[in-house]
């Protein structure tokens, strides 16, 4: 089967095999899936395809058995959750955590990434302006303003939190 051939092909026969799929599965999404990795599988195998005697039988065949494999998985995988037991509890955040993403919210969108890569993902200055595609002068810059306006937002406790003491900014000064 040519390129040509098999295009054709599958522009005829892909809305009615995932029709038919989907009436199998019950999920469209899941179906347009199968289909689409059956019809994948066929164009690996296009120089052959011609000799077969049904090709929308063996793609629908194909469809199938991903749908019922897909279906294997997932029925194995809800098995496993149900014999995983539920946390007795998990708390919520803290209050420190909570003003904490306060006041982050109201920085601006620059000064608010470069505060978490740097101090929440522990990211050194030059990761962060890696990361970020900006200079690592504007991303010192970012940390510093930044620090300032947690510092105004959040009580004292929490400002050691993010680590607007003077040493870390000497530091990061120094990196």
């Amino acid at each position: 089967m040519t390129e040509d051939e098999f295009d054709a092909f599958y522009a005829s026969a892909f809305p009615r095999i995932v029709g038919q799929v989907y009436s199998f599965t019950g999920d469209h999404g899941q179906a347009q899936d199968v289909v689409q990795e059956a019809f994948v599988r066929a164009w690996d195998r296009r120089s052959d395809f011609l000799a077969t005697a049904a090709p929308e039988a063996w793609i629908r065949t194909v469809a199938m058995r991903l749908a019922v494999s897909h279906w294997r998985r997932a029925r194995r995988w809800l098995e496993l959750v149900r014999r995983t037991p539920l946390p007795d509890h998990v708390p919520g955040p803290g209050p420190e955590h909570v003003a904490l993403v306060a006041a982050l919210r109201q920085l601006p969108e620059p000064q608010r990434l470069a505060i978490v890569l740097h101090h929440l993902c522990d990211l050194s200055v030059e990761q962060v302006a890696s990361e970020t595609g900006a200079p690592t002068g504007t991303v010192k810059a970012r940390l510093s303003r930044g620090r300032a306006a947690l510092a105004t937002l959040l009580p004292t406790s929490e400002v050691g939190v993010v680590g607007a003491s003077g040493e870390e900014q000497e530091e990061d000064r120094g990196r």
